[in-house]
């Protein structure tokens, strides 16, 4: 019998059954209240007002009026950019000890502070992601197995009075002592820069683990998986880790990768997604009968919903001055909102990037469902990164293929606009026809794409490729594996050159 894993799980359930979900309104404002606390003192915190909105009888409609939204230009440009300069008690109180060196899909570096409290807020968020384990009826040995964490180097870079990396090298180089003997690929390995060695490493020692749970970006963690079973001349990845049962998935939308991931598994996993960003952890899938997330509420984080209209944004995809911005208690079911966080790293009133929807607001679950500037809407199309995916999901099954990855921009072709995709995939197909299905999906789903189509957008091509340009592409311009994360709409110089590599590579 598993005795240690049986404890353990006791231990999650008697937890589970003590503590209960929060009210997400009171909790919200028990948080915000906090960090203005915290930060009253800080040079933010005097420029805005901190102590006189504590003493309002509405704290937050006095927060919303006095602190403007910010994005990480402007934070950085009026308050960050000291941070870095050696400068403390700019945006929260004392200094930090590391920054994130932002890696999405935007082509600018960001570096984002990282102080001790969003360290701790992290640990306690993980934390809740695994008291919520008891939802997905695990086995006992189950919590007596490693766990490989494919994230960013821990080697970070030593600066004169801070470390700089990707958040989930920091996050993996503060992870608690005891916490230690599960992890893998341990330090050594994790502290790999180059990401081949990394993997071949991996794939060296994989035989002397016992892997229960995987976590990392899918088009990484897949990569890695087929190395190990490549190396060790394997069918499938459970016949050398035959207890592998989880794997935890964030930063981008796991659907498109799920058909081919799985043809790397003898028996299914579950899969629990989580949004962990280099501003914080924010939310986590808390049980199995859905693909939502939950916000973590209770722990460090504010929360701020923008309608995602033409009303609110400008045209360089910013939240305007004069937004409607909500709080989650005034927030819609069903709605796309651009998000906004201040936390306990000093980011206020942040526009981190991301549009959400609230799918259940009872249980303050939300999906993911594009970037600000990776909505294409330049003739009018209003696409969001959750509809693409949509459609490409109906695609896979139309063609049989694997879609893995893929890229659009709108680009000028004689004069008029077209839409215009790359799309990574396991084989080819004809051209023409698979642009003509892309279009009626995307028809069927978006009326105003629908009725784009019908003015000033003039056309649809695509071009299926193999995957592995993609990855190559990656390698050249950005690097590989960690939290690097392929752009699914470009600007059309950046696309212009994207689609020039590509043919260079043929």
């Amino acid at each position: 019998m598993a005795v240690i894993g049986e404890f353990i799980r006791k231990a999650i359930d008697v937890y589970g059954f003590i503590t209960s979900e929060p009210d997400p309104a009171r909790a919200q404002l028990t948080v915000l209240q906090n960090l203005l606390e915290k930060a009253r003192l800080t040079a933010f915190g005097k420029k805005y007002n901190f102590s006189k909105i504590l003493q309002s009888d509405d704290v937050i409609g006095a927060f919303q009026r006095e602190v403007p939204v910010h994005d990480y230009d402007k934070l950085y440009d009026d308050w960050w950019h000291y941070l870095l300069e050696g400068h403390q008690n700019v945006t929260w109180p004392g200094g930090q000890h590391y920054f994130a060196l932002s890696s999405g899909t935007t082509s600018n570096s960001k570096s984002i502070p990282v102080t001790d409290d969003m360290l701790d807020a992290i640990r306690k968020s993980g934390m809740q992601q695994v008291m919520s384990l008891k939802n997905f009826d695990l086995p006992a040995d189950f919590f007596e197995k490693q766990i490989m964490m494919l994230g960013s180097s821990v080697s970070l870079i030593e600066k004169d009075d801070h470390q700089e990396g990707e958040i989930s090298g920091i996050s993996a180089a503060n992870i608690p002592g005891w916490f230690k003997a599960f992890y893998k690929p341990g330090a050594e390995i994790a502290s790999i820069t180059d990401w081949d060695e990394k993997v071949r490493r991996i794939a060296e020692e994989a035989p002397t683990w016992d892997i229960g749970s995987l976590s990392g970006i899918p088009s990484w963690v897949e990569m890695m998986l087929k190395e190990v079973i490549s190396h060790n001349r394997l069918n499938t990845i459970h016949d050398i880790w035959p207890n592998l049962q989880v794997y935890t998935t964030g930063g981008v939308a796991f659907e498109p990768y799920r058909k081919s991931f799985e043809k790397l598994l003898a028996k299914p996993l579950i899969y629990i997604d989580t949004y962990l960003t280099s501003e914080g952890y924010l939310a986590t899938q808390k049980r199995p009968d859905t693909t939502s997330l939950a916000l973590i509420l209770d722990n460090g984080i504010f929360f701020e919903f923008v309608p995602f209209s033409n009303e609110n944004m400008d045209e360089d995809g910013r939240v305007k001055p004069d937004a409607e911005v909500l709080t989650l208690e005034q927030a819609q079911e069903n709605t796309d909102y651009v998000l906004l966080i201040s936390t306990v790293s000093g980011t206020w009133r942040y526009m981190i990037g991301d549009t959400v929807m609230i799918t259940d607001k009872q249980r303050s679950e939300i999906k993911i469902t594009g970037r600000t500037k990776h909505f294409l809407n330049v003739v009018g199309e209003q696409l969001s990164v959750f509809q693409m995916n949509q459609a490409m999901q109906n695609l896979q099954s139309q063609y049989d293929l694997e879609i893995k990855e893929f890229v659009v921009a709108a680009v000028r072709k004689d004069g008029e606009y077209i839409n215009k995709w790359y799309v990574g995939s396991n084989r080819t197909v004809d051209n023409q026809a698979f642009a003509v299905s892309l279009d009626q999906e995307l028809c069927e789903s978006n009326k105003n794409y629908k009725v784009a189509r019908s003015k000033s957008l003039k056309g649809v091509e695509a071009e299926v490729i193999p995957v592995e340009q993609f990855y190559r592409w990656s390698e050249d311009y950005k690097k590989l594996g960690g939290q690097t994360k392929i752009p699914r709409v470009m600007k059309e110089e950046d696309f212009l050159d994207f689609e020039q590599y590509i043919r260079n590579l043929s």
